[in-house]
């Protein structure tokens, strides 16, 4: 896990990931440091969200996971939770037609479907809206945890009978089945951990962390975080002969 400074030119040729996951930090920060208030951070990094999905589409990313709503934010005061529902609500359905113009296809993994009525049947017609798109696959994390997918993919993979079980039958049951784990694990805001998030996905994905909160974080960062993945060596466990 490495740190990166907020924006640093990148001279060499970019490698581009085929999957990118992030986890939006900071958006409480950047509003108190402003004296505003914890919902009008988020207000703003959804302008960071639209800036990096325009960006991903561009550079040719294949998959874009961003971690929108974990399993733990339940936990919040009931008037934040509330906010970021009714966020998600405007944000879906204003988004939802430049998504389709875009080519993007848009997903959710998660326990989304135990939403209310109306986030949920917001995003249902949004991932139906996009659905015959072919381009970005925009792969929403909401009501999400890490270990709760896990459990869920064990559970069905014992309802099926298998006896003899391998990593791939697992797979086969993650919310991300038939998509490719992330290459690239990028969080904003500093903090040096992963926060339940893909816990099985990112076994082998580099990661990155900026101190740049998420509100601030714009296509700039999003291709020093790219030059980061571009400067590493990828082993999987193997050794790699130096030149």
């Amino acid at each position: 896990m490495s740190k990166i400074p907020p924006v640093k030119p990148a001279t060499h040729e970019f490698i581009i990931p085929r999957h990118v996951a992030i986890i939006m930090d900071g958006n409480g920060r950047w509003a108190r440091a402003r004296g505003l208030r914890r919902a009008d951070g988020h207000k703003e990094g959804v302008k960071s969200v639209r800036a990096v999905v325009e960006a991903c589409g561009e550079l040719g990313v294949q998959v874009l996971t961003l971690y929108a709503f974990s399993s733990e934010n339940w936990r919040r005061p009931r008037t934040e939770v509330d906010a970021l529902m009714n966020l998600l609500v405007v944000t879906i359905t204003q988004e939802v037609e430049d998504l389709r113009k875009n080519n993007v296809q848009l997903r959710a993994i998660g326990r989304w479907r135990e939403f209310d009525l109306m986030p949920r049947k917001a995003i249902e017609l949004a991932i139906e809206r996009c659905r015959g798109n072919s381009g970005l696959i925009l792969n929403l994390a909401l009501s999400y945890g890490g270990r709760q997918e896990i459990v869920d993919a064990a559970t069905q993979l014992v309802r099926s009978g298998k006896e003899k079980i391998t990593e791939q039958d697992l797979e086969g049951y993650l919310y991300t089945s038939g998509l490719p784990d992330p290459d690239l694990l990028i969080r904003t805001s500093g903090e040096m951990r992963i926060s339940n998030f893909l816990l099985w996905q990112l076994a082998y994905a580099e990661i990155v962390v900026t101190d740049v909160l998420w509100p601030d974080f714009r296509k700039p960062q999003l291709l020093e975080a790219i030059a980061e993945f571009g400067r590493r060596s990828r082993r999987f466990g193997e050794v790699v002969e130096a030149e």
